[in-house]
């Protein structure tokens, strides 16, 4: 038996490549399909077992197809409109509405719109009827014993009336495969506000459910297990005996308390322990008592992805149907992507249609970075033997999204703003189909994208340290000649984010270097880092004089995130973020935030509805709500350069 206090760390067994990963799980994976008889009303979504065949034919009657009258169609032959022909009720027609049965004694129906009432119980016709005209003859739609879905058919809600109609009000489908999830760590805590310092709320559990229930399995959840091996060992035994297949997420890697892959070891067989992936490498494949149980990591990007790639495959298969296959798009590359050889890279993509061209950027790679997929509008997969992509190359990407929401979406780079966000939700409410993407890069960042075609909008807060003037100086030196508009938006207040109370006392640079206080900055090229250096260089403050400047944060929320955390003393950043965490916030200074975009989408109908969002009353009254920011001349033009 393996006690806690004998397990050691352990390197990666291999670099698998993932295909061969999975296809040795899938040849590993044996089971006994199990079967269901179901209410055909409850039968949405699930996969049939069996081939079905219709009880009834559809319709099971000679059916009218009209309102109108059943004849007998050699009773109108010789009618025409210069020689009508009369008929009498119940001797040479009948009375029908569409749906009714037909009479045995008649074979055609004529539309009541071509009849006319003559009193007596008799009407005229003009034109003769066709054998069989507007009858639905027995089973035109079903015709009793035919097949009507093969097995291994996913039943869709037409597929359900389809049943109905041939008799079948049961059906016989796969039984859903049980997947068991056993979230692990000393760490984790169930969802809930009231979390102290070093908890970590149990998310990973509620996304593993929801995609198992999507992909077509049942789950259930074990609870969570501390870190001990012989925790652990009991859930891995007690889950394998109730499910098909056993998740358990986090302890899959090399760390002190990662025991995952050594329970399976001493309960059963392990056949793969780390991928040729990034992120998802630390994970575990094995059985034990021939119920596959995997190890995922614990860092949700890579637990997500992993759970896609391996456990996705094992209920497609139980189920018998086809692993699906997301939509692809060929796309430019807006940045540079840099990847290693011997592993493949999976980076989450934000992607735009700006000027007739699909421009695609990468999100944050890191593996924890939950918010990556969340916005993620598709997926690229840099082969392992690849060293990656220079920017403008033309790729393939994934989609997570339909291609039509993409096109009508609003390309928003440059600089951070909540206003931003704030602008997306009231865009979305003027107009469902339009939404905004914000990619935060920084003002030079943001006009640099402007002048390369690859976003619609760019904010900028940019004070040159020679004239004192806004973002106007830059636009003439960068963007002279790219037809572009300069829009007035908001005024907003910059300053010194500090934790509740002020315990520092900081009211001015020269406090963060008198106390070497621990300073977190914006990154290179941001409006706020360019501000940060002006007030160094007009105070005579050298940069490595500041404990912290080479720390860098790509928004302002992260700022008041690192100082709300404790790892920072202060960060320069505006009074909406230090509100939103509820920081203390030291005035500075205030400064011109507005929005850069080519003359072309200025135009354009999107750019209409982002003008009249931003000047609207209740846009205005949102931003007054959260404070630190002025409203004058807002989405007037101020600039504007000809081509």
């Amino acid at each position: 038996m393996l006690l806690q206090e004998q397990i050691k760390r352990i390197i990666y067994l291999e670099d698998k490549p993932r295909e061969q990963a999975l296809v040795e799980l899938l040849d590993k994976f044996q089971f006994n399909r199990a079967v269901e008889r179901i209410s055909t009303t409850e039968a949405r979504g699930r996969v049939t077992a069996v081939p079905i065949y219709a009880a009834l034919s559809m319709p099971h009657f000679h059916a009218s197809a009209m309102d109108g009258i059943a004849v007998h169609a050699e009773t109108t032959y010789g009618a025409h409109e210069k020689n009508p022909k009369q008929l009498i009720e119940a001797i040479d027609f009948h009375y029908v509405d569409t749906g009714d049965p037909i009479p045995d004694e008649y074979n055609a129906v004529i539309m009541i719109e071509h009849v006319q009432e003559r009193g007596n119980k008799t009407i005229e016709i003009i034109e003769p009827a066709a054998p069989w005209q507007h009858i639905r003859p027995v089973g035109e739609d079903v015709v009793s014993g035919e097949m009507l879905f093969s097995q291994g058919h996913t039943l869709r809600a037409v597929d359900l009336g389809a049943l109905l109609a041939g008799g079948m009000t049961t059906v016989t489908v796969v039984k859903k495969p049980v997947v068991a999830i056993i979230p692990t760590g000393n760490e984790l805590v169930e969802p809930t506000l009231h979390v102290k310092k070093g908890d970590i709320i149990d998310f990973n559990s509620t996304v593993f459910y929801s995609y198992i229930e999507q992909w077509g399995g049942t789950a259930f959840h074990k609870g969570i297990i501390k870190d001990n091996p012989e925790l652990l060992k009991k859930a891995i035994l007690e889950a394998v005996d109730m499910a098909d297949i056993v998740i358990v997420n986090a302890g899959s890697s090399a760390g002190s308390e990662d025991y995952t892959v050594h329970m399976i070891a001493e309960l059963g067989e392990v056949f793969t322990h780390g991928v040729a992936t990034r992120p998802g490498k630390p994970v575990v494949l094995g059985k034990v008592k021939d119920t596959i149980v995997i190890g995922l990591p614990g860092y949700p990007v890579s637990a997500y992805l992993t759970l896609e790639w391996f456990v996705q495959p094992l209920i497609c298969k139980y189920l018998g149907v086809q692993v699906p296959k997301r939509e692809t798009l060929s796309v430019q590359l807006g940045r540079r992507i840099v990847s290693t050889m011997g592993s493949e890279d999976f980076i989450r993509m934000n992607i735009g249609y700006v000027n007739g061209r699909f421009i695609a950027n990468p999100l944050n790679r890191g593996a924890g970075v939950t918010m990556s997929l969340v916005r993620a509008d598709g997926l690229l997969v840099i082969p392992s033997q690849s060293l990656g992509f220079e920017q403008g190359t033309e790729v393939e990407v994934e989609l997570y999204k339909p291609v039509e929401e993409i096109k009508k979406a609003i390309l928003f780079s440059g600089s951070h703003d909540l206003s931003i966000d704030v602008l997306a939700s009231f865009i979305k409410e003027d107009d469902i189909q339009n939404d905004v993407i914000s990619s935060h890069t920084g003002s030079m960042s943001g006009i640099m994208a402007i002048k390369k075609g690859e976003t619609h909008v760019a904010g900028v807060h940019l004070l040159d340290s020679e004239t004192g003037e806004y973002n106007i100086p830059f636009i003439k030196k960068y963007l002279n000649q790219d037809n572009v508009v300069v829009v007035k938006f908001l005024q907003r207040e910059q300053g010194w984010i500090v934790p509740k109370g002020n315990p520092k006392h900081i009211q001015s640079i020269e406090d963060i270097v008198r106390h070497n206080l621990l300073y977190v900055n914006r990154q290179r090229g941001a409006g706020t880092r360019l501000l940060f250096d002006f007030f160094l260089q007009t105070m005579n403050i050298q940069p490595d004089s500041i404990h912290g400047y080479n720390r860098e944060m790509y928004t302002h929320l992260s700022i008041a995130a690192a100082v709300k955390g404790g790892s920072a003393d202060t960060g320069l950043g505006v009074y909406s973020a230090a509100k939103a965490l509820q920081l203390d916030f030291i005035p500075v200074a205030y400064e011109s935030y507005d929005l850069i975009m080519k003359q072309a989408f200025y135009e354009s109908e999107q750019g209409q509805i982002l003008l009249r969002v931003m000047k609207s009353d209740s846009f205005r009254q949102k931003l007054e709500s959260l404070g630190g920011y002025r409203f004058e001349n807002i989405g007037e033009v101020i600039y504007e350069t000809s081509g």
